[in-house]
C-alpha cells in the first residue's frame, strides 16, 4: 500500500510524517479472517495494534456467563491501542462480522512510532476522546425510545464507516442480536422497528450482499433525536 493511500483510508495516520508512515508499512503484518471467527480473545491484548484494512468487527464484552456486544467498528478504524498504552487487562473479545482484513503492529513498533512523531501521539489522543465520546452516546441511548435508540446507533455506524451510493449511505446488514445489545433493547424490538423502518422506505436491505442502506438518511436522523 503506498503512503497517501494508508493516510487516507486511516484517519489515526493522517497527520503523521511520511517517514513514520513508510516505517510501519514495512514492518506491518497482514491478517486475514473469515466471517463469524475471532480475531482476539479477552486474554490476548497488549501484544499489538490492529487497523482495519477491510470489513466489518465487533467488540464483546466478556462476562463469567455471556458476551454482549458493545461496538461495531468498519474499516479504517483500529483496535489494541489502551492495552499497550496502560497496560489494564481488556475483557473485551473481536469478532470479524464479515471477511476482515487487518494490518498488525507490534506493541513495541506502535509505541516506538509514536514515541519519534508527535503529531501522531495528538491524533491518537484527538480519536481516543472521540471514541469516548462515541461511548457515551451508546450509554446515553437508555434515555431514548426504542426507535430513536436503534436510528441513533445506525446514523452514528454510518456516519463513521458508511460507503456513499447513489441511493444512500451503505453500511454491513448488522446482526439484530448485536443491534439488541448496544442499544439495550430485545431482539424482537429490533425486528419490529427495523420493519417499520424499511416500510417507511428509510432503510432497504439487501441480503444476499449483506449490506443496509440508510436511504433516508435526513429523516432517521430525526428520529434520532427524539428523546
Amino acid at each position: 500500500m503506498e503512503i497517501q493511500a494508508f493516510s487516507q483510508l486511516f484517519p489515526l495516520f493522517n497527520t503523521a510524517s511520511p517517514e513514520t508512515i513508510a516505517w510501519l508499512l514495512s514492518i506491518a503484518t497482514t491478517k486475514e479472517y473469515k466471517k463469524d471467527e475471532e480475531i482476539l480473545a479477552a486474554d490476548d491484548w497488549g501484544r499489538a495494534v490492529y487497523l482495519i484494512v477491510s470489513g466489518w468487527i465487533k467488540l464483546q464484552y466478556v462476562y463469567p456467563d455471556k458476551t454482549v456486544t458493545q461496538a461495531i467498528l468498519g474499516k479504517g478504524d483500529f483496535f489494541g491501542e489502551m492495552a499497550i498504552l496502560d497496560e489494564f487487562p481488556e475483557r473485551l473479545a473481536v469478532v470479524a462480522l464479515s471477511p476482515v482484513n487487518l494490518f498488525s503492529i507490534s506493541a513495541q513498533r506502535f509505541l516506538q512510532a509514536l514515541s519519534k512523531d508527535s503529531k501522531l501521539q495528538q491524533r491518537l489522543l484527538q480519536l481516543t476522546l472521540k471514541r469516548l465520546r462515541q461511548f457515551n452516546i451508546y450509554w446515553q441511548l437508555r434515555h431514548y425510545s426504542p426507535a430513536a435508540r436503534l436510528a441513533k446507533t445506525l446514523v452514528s455506524i454510518a456516519e463513521s464507516y458508511g460507503q456513499q451510493e447513489d441511493k444512500g449511505t451503505v453500511i454491513l446488514n448488522i446482526p439484530e442480536t448485536d443491534l439488541a445489545d448496544i442499544t439495550e433493547l430485545d431482539v424482537d424490538e429490533i425486528s419490529k422497528i427495523i420493519d417499520n423502518l424499511q416500510s417507511n422506505g428509510w432503510i432497504e436491505i439487501d441480503p444476499s450482499n449483506q449490506t443496509l442502506c440508510l436511504t433516508n438518511l435526513k429523516q432517521l436522523i430525526y428520529l434520532a433525536g427524539k428523546v
